[in-house]
C-alpha cells in the first residue's frame, strides 16, 4: 500500500525553488533566452499577465481542497506579494494577479510552509487534478474518490514522463454517475464504480474544449482502482510520444485519438505495458485524513430575516450521506474573494466545521460537515463576510474565466457581460435563483477557460467587424450544451454572433422563450426539442451591425474604446527549436537520469535519458531543416537523414535503440545502460553539431 507524503518535508521543493530563483537572475542577466524561460516558469506556476511587467500566479490546489490553516496562508501570501484578492479557477485552483517576477520564489517558498504548491499549474504539464466537490459527503457517491485523486496527484507531481509534453493534459474525477467531474470533457477522466465489492472507474480519454470540443471515449467500463496509476503513466507517455508539438492548435489527446483511433490507441498503450514501473498501484484509501467536524456548538442565533434564511437554506444547502450534516455552498461572483473574507471564512470552518473548504468547477466555494442545527450560525456569519448571497450553483450564478481584465488571450470582455448579465436576472428574473437547471457560462476566447461550450446558454467573447472596416466586441451565443451523467455530455451548438452590448438582449430574449414553452424541462433538453434554426431566427435580427451606436464600441467594463489586442498566448507554454537550446537541455535531462539513478529511480533515470535522446536527434534534425511534429516523427525521421552517421549504439537504428525502453523493465542494470547510451548518442550528436558549424565557417 502506499502512503501520502506531504510537500512540506520533501527537500526536493527547496532545490525547486531555488533553481527558480536561479532561472529568472540568468534571464535578467541575459544568460537565458525568453522562450526556454517562459517554458521554465509556466510549469512553476507563474504565468505572463496582459499587463507588461507583472504575472499571474496559479496555486495548485488538487480536488479543490484547502484547510482552513492553507487558506490563511494563501490569504497572507496574497497580501504581501499581490492585490488581496483571490480567484477561483473552473480548475479548482487559485490565483493570484500583478505579482513581481523577482519575488514568485520567495511567495512559493511561503506557500510551501502549509503544503501549497505552484508546480505544474500551467505549462505543457499534468495540470490540477480536478474532482467533484462533494467528494465524500456525496449520498450517490459509492465510495470517497478524494484519496485517489491526491494519490494520483503525489504521484505525477515532477515526474518526468509529465513534465515537457506537447500540450497541458486535464484528469479529473467524478464522485458518482452524476458525473459532477464532468469526466467527458478530459484527456482522462474517472468516474467511481464498484463491481463485484471491488472499487474501480469507468475510465473516459480524449474529450476536450476550446475551438473544436470532443466528447471523449469509453476506455473501460470498469478499471480497478490498482490499475488507474499505471494506465494514467502508459496514457502519458503514448501523448509525449506521438502527440502533435508542431502546431499548438492540434497538440491535445483529444486530436491523438481522432487521428489514429482508439483501437490503435489501445495497442500503443499495451507497447508501453513493458516499460512502466509498476503494473499496480494499490491505494490505501483507509490512510486518507478524515474530517474530524466539529462538536463544540456555537450560540444559535434566531434569523433577522426568517425568508432570507429559507431562501438561502433552500438553494445554498446540500444534505450530506453522513447522519445530521450538510454542506453549505458559498456563491463566490465571477470566482472573486478578498483576503479578509478568506481568514474570516477559514476562521469559521476550522471551529465550527471540518476545518476546510472545497473550492468548485463553478468557481465557487463548499463548505462539508456544518451541523444541520447550526445552519442560522452559519447564515449569520457568512451574511457578515459577505458570502450568504443565495442562488448557489443556479441559473443566477453566472461562470466565467478573467478574460481581457488580465488575460493575454482574452478577445472581449467575460467578466464585463457577466456582471451585466447576473444583474438583469436579479432584476427581471429573480426566480432563476431557485434554478438549477440553467447553466450559464462565459470565456472570453475561443480557449473555453470559461467551459461556455459545454453550458445551457454560453457566451464566447469575440470581435464583430463593420461594412466600414471598425471593429466592434461581440459574443457568439451557444446553447444546448449539458451533462447528462456517467460519462455523457453534450456540447452547445454556435447558434449566432451578436456586438457585446446586446448580450443582455439575447438572455431576455432566451429565458422569456424558456419560461412561455420551457414546460419546467431542463434547459439543454428544451433546446433540443426546439432546435438551433429555432433560436438563430429569434436571435438573428440582434446580428445586423449596419446601425451600431458608439456605446457599441465600448466593451463591458471599461470606458475606452474597443481594440481587439491579443497577445502570445501562454496557457500551455511553447515549443522550442533553437538548435543550441535543445543541446542544453539534452545536457540538462542526462544530469538529471544521473541523479534519478543516483537515488535509486530507475524509471524516472530511464525516461529522463530518453527525453535527453529526443532532444539531442531533434536538435540535430532542426540544423538540417527537417520539420518533426512529434517524438514518434523524430524516432522514424533521423533515421532517414542520418542513416550514415554514427549514433554511440551499435547497428542498431535511432528508433530501436532508443525504444528499448519500452522492452525492458525499469530495474537498475537497464537503468544504467540505458544512460550510458544515451551519453554515447548526445556525445556523438555534440561532436557532429560541432563539425557542421566548423564547415559552415
Amino acid at each position: 500500500m502506499k502512503s501520502f507524503r506531504t510537500e512540506l518535508e520533501n527537500p526536493v521543493v527547496e532545490k525547486d525553488i531555488v533553481e527558480l530563483e536561479r532561472k529568472i537572475r540568468q534571464f535578467r542577466e541575459g544568460e537565458l533566452n525568453e522562450e526556454k524561460f517562459r517554458s521554465l516558469r509556466l510549469a512553476r506556476g507563474v504565468y505572463g499577465q496582459r499587463q507588461p511587467g507583472v504575472q499571474m500566479v496559479r496555486i495548485k490546489l488538487p480536488y479543490g481542497k484547502v484547510t482552513a490553516r492553507q487558506l490563511h496562508r494563501i490569504a497572507d501570501v496574497s497580501d504581501t506579494y499581490s492585490t488581496g484578492i483571490l480567484h477561483i479557477t473552473t480548475r479548482q485552483d487559485i490565483q493570484i494577479h500583478y505579482v513581481d517576477l523577482d519575488r514568485t520564489p520567495e511567495l512559493w517558498a511561503e506557500l510551501e510552509r502549509d503544503a501549497v504548491t505552484l508546480r505544474e499549474a500551467c505549462g505543457n504539464t499534468v495540470r490540477n487534478v480536478t474532482a467533484s466537490e462533494t467528494a465524500g459527503i456525496d449520498p450517490g457517491e459509492p465510495f470517497d474518490v478524494s484519496p485517489y485523486a491526491q494519490a494520483l496527484f503525489e504521484y505525477f507531481l515532477r515526474n518526468p514522463v509529465g513534465q515537457e509534453m506537447g500540450r497541458k493534459f486535464k484528469v479529473s474525477f467524478s464522485a458518482s454517475d452524476a458525473d459532477t467531474g464532468l469526466s467527458y470533457m478530459h484527456d482522462l477522466g474517472f468516474i467511481a464504480r464498484v463491481e463485484a465489492g471491488r472499487r474501480g472507474f469507468k475510465v473516459l480519454v480524449g474529450g476536450g474544449l476550446g475551438a473544436q470540443p470532443r466528447h471523449a471515449d469509453v476506455l473501460y467500463e470498469f478499471l480497478p482502482q490498482e490499475q488507474i496509476i499505471p494506465l494514467m503513466e502508459r496514457v502519458l507517455r503514448v501523448f509525449d510520444r506521438y502527440g502533435e508539438r508542431k502546431s499548438r492548435a492540434k497538440a491535445r489527446m483529444k486530436f491523438l485519438i481522432r487521428d489514429i483511433g482508439l483501437d490503435r490507441f489501445r495497442e500503443l498503450l499495451a507497447e508501453e505495458t513493458p516499460g512502466i514501473p509498476v503494473r499496480e498501484y494499490p491505494i490505501d484509501a483507509e490512510a486518507y485524513p478524515q474530517p474530524r467536524p466539529a462538536s463544540t456548538p456555537p450560540d444559535i442565533p434566531v434569523p433577522a430575516d426568517m425568508e432570507a434564511y429559507q431562501a438561502w437554506k433552500r438553494t445554498n444547502t446540500i444534505r450530506q450521506k453522513q447522519d445530521g450534516y450538510v454542506a453549505v455552498g458559498l456563491r463566490v461572483f465571477l470566482g472573486n474573494f478578498t483576503t479578509r473574507q478568506a481568514r474570516q471564512l477559514a476562521d469559521l470552518v476550522a471551529r465550527y466545521a471540518a476545518s476546510e473548504i472545497r473550492l468548485s468547477l463553478r468557481q465557487n466555494i463548499l463548505i462539508p460537515f456544518v451541523r444541520e442545527a447550526w445552519l442560522p450560525y452559519f447564515h449569520n456569519e457568512l451574511e457578515k463576510i459577505g458570502l450568504a448571497q443565495p442562488g448557489y450553483n443556479t441559473a443566477a450564478d453566472i461562470t466565467a474565466c478573467p478574460g481581457t481584465d488580465t488575460c493575454n488571450l482574452g478577445i472581449a470582455s467575460s467578466t464585463g457581460i457577466a456582471t451585466e448579465l447576473e444583474r438583469v436576472i436579479a432584476a427581471e428574473y429573480p426566480d432563476f435563483i431557485h434554478n438549477p437547471d440553467v447553466v450559464i457560462k462565459i470565456s472570453g476566447c475561443m480557449n473555453a477557460c470559461g467551459q461556455h461550450n459545454m453550458a445551457h446558454i454560453g457566451f464566447q467573447g469575440m470581435s464583430v467587424r463593420t461594412r466600414d472596416k471598425r471593429v466592434a466586441p461581440a459574443l457568439q451565443v451557444l446553447l444546448g450544451g449539458g451533462n447528462r451523467g456517467g460519462g455523457e455530455g453534450i456540447f452547445a451548438d454556435k447558434v449566432i454572433k451578436i456586438p457585446s452590448k446586446r448580450g443582455p438582449q439575447a438572455l431576455r430574449i432566451i429565458l422569456d422563450d424558456y419560461l412561455e414553452n420551457g414546460g419546467g424541462q431542463p434547459y439543454d433538453r428544451y433546446y433540443q426539442e426546439q432546435g438551433q434554426h429555432y433560436f438563430y431566427d429569434k436571435l438573428k435580427p440582434l446580428s445586423d451591425v449596419s446601425d451600431l451606436t458608439p456605446e457599441d464600441f465600448i466593451d463591458w467594463g471599461t470606458d475606452k474604446k474597443y481594440e481587439k489586442a491579443i497577445g502570445i498566448g501562454e496557457c500551455a507554454g511553447v515549443v522550442i527549436d533553437l538548435i543550441s537550446t535543445l543541446l542544453l537541455e539534452a545536457e540538462e535531462k542526462l544530469e538529471d537520469a544521473q541523479k534519478a539513478l543516483e537515488a535509486g529511480k530507475w524509471a524516472a533515470s530511464i525516461y529522463y535519458a530518453y527525453s535527453a535522446q529526443i532532444h539531442a536527434a531533434k536538435a540535430l534534425l532542426t540544423s538540417e531543416d527537417v520539420a518533426v511534429n512529434s517524438h514518434a516523427a523524430i524516432l522514424k525521421d533521423f533515421d532517414t537523414h542520418f542513416i550514415d552517421q554514427p549514433r554511440g549504439f551499435g547497428n542498431d537504428s535511432f528508433r530501436q535503440a532508443v525504444l528499448r525502453m519500452n522492452r525492458h523493465a525499469p530495474d537498475a542494470g537497464f537503468a544504467r545502460e540505458y544512460l550510458e547510451q544515451a551519453r554515447n548518442f548526445l556525445s556523438e550528436a555534440s561532436a557532429f553539431r560541432q563539425k557542421e558549424l566548423s564547415h559552415a565557417s
